[in-house]
C-alpha cells in the first residue's frame, strides 16, 4: 500500500473478544506498519461483558493510531460499525473482524483490485474461485443457500455478502450508513444493496479463511432474524422506496 493516496481507517467491532483482542490489535498494527501507509484503528466495544474495553483502552494509551469507543449495551455489529464510522478520518474505510479469522495482510490485494477495476467497494468472497477456505461444511451450505436467496431478491453482481473483510472508499459509507437500519446479521447486505443502489461499483476479492473457532449448530433464531432482516431490506428498497428518500435534517 505504499504511495496510497490517503489515510486508511480500520473499523474493528468487538464483542467479548478479550481473550485474543490484544494479540489481534497488535498484529493489525504490525501489518499496517509493514504496509507503510497512514492509518488508524477504531475499536468499537459493543457492550462486552468481559474486559474487552479495558484491554483496547490500555493499548490506545501507548498507540496513538488506536481509537477506542464503546456501546454500553450490545446492539449488534451493524450498530457498532455506524458508531465507529463517526470517528474515522481516512479516505478509505475497512471492515475487519476482531477475531482475525481473515488476516489484514490480504488487504494489499484488495487495494490492487480496487485500482485495477476502478471500484468503490471491494469485498472478500469465500465463493471466489481463488479463495482458500477451511470452514465447516454446514456453514458452506448455509452461505450458498443465502446467496441463492439474495440473488433472487436483489440481483447483486456478487456471490458473498457476509465475509467480514471489506474495503470502501469512505465517501461510499458517508452516503450509505445514514440509511442503514439493520443492527445484526444482515447489516452487510443492507450496506451493499444501498451502495449498488447509489451506483457505486462493487467487486469481489479472494480471501484466505482459516477458522479456528468451534462452530456449533447454527441457531434457529439467527437464521430467522437474518431472513426477517433480509425481507425488511427488500421491502424498504422496492416497496417503501425508503433508500430514495432524502436524509432527515
Amino acid at each position: 500500500m505504499k504511495n496510497l493516496d490517503g489515510k486508511v481507517s480500520i473499523l474493528l467491532p468487538a464483542y467479548n473478544e478479550a481473550y485474543h483482542l490484544k494479540d489481534n490489535i497488535e498484529e493489525t498494527i504490525r501489518t499496517f506498519d509493514e504496509f507503510g501507509c497512514d492509518y488508524e484503528i477504531v475499536v468499537i466495544d459493543d457492550g462486552s461483558s468481559d474486559n474487552t474495553f479495558e484491554i483496547a483502552s490500555e493499548i490506545a494509551k501507548n498507540k496513538s493510531q488506536v481509537i477506542v469507543k464503546r456501546n454500553l449495551s450490545n446492539f449488534g455489529k451493524g450498530r457498532a460499525i455506524k458508531k465507529g464510522f463517526r470517528y474515522i478520518s481516512g479516505k478509505y474505510a475497512i471492515f475487519l473482524d476482531a477475531d482475525m479469522e481473515l488476516h489484514p495482510r490480504q488487504l494489499q490485494n484488495f487495494f490492487d483490485i480496487m485500482r485495477a477495476n476502478d471500484a468503490d467497494v471491494v469485498i472478500g468472497s469465500k465463493m471466489h474461485p481463488d479463495s482458500k477456505i477451511i470452514y465447516p461444511w454446514h456453514r458452506k451450505i448455509v452461505s450458498r443457500v443465502y446467496f441463492f436467496l439474495i440473488k433472487i431478491l436483489f440481483g447483486l453482481p456478487i456471490h458473498d455478502t457476509q465475509t467480514g473483510l471489506k474495503l470502501f472508499k469512505a465517501e461510499v459509507l458517508e452516503k450509505v450508513l445514514p440509511k442503514i437500519l439493520v443492527k445484526e446479521f444482515a447489516y452487510d447486505l443492507e450496506v451493499l444493496v444501498n451502495a449498488r443502489h447509489l451506483g457505486y461499483r462493487i467487486v469481489e476479492a479472494p480471501v484466505v479463511v482459516h477458522s479456528q473457532k468451534r462452530y456449533g449448530r447454527i441457531g434457529i433464531r439467527s437464521i430467522y432474524k437474518t431472513w426477517i432482516d433480509t425481507l425488511a431490506i427488500f421491502y424498504r428498497l422496492n416497496i417503501l422506496k425508503y433508500y430514495d428518500q432524502p436524509p432527515k435534517e
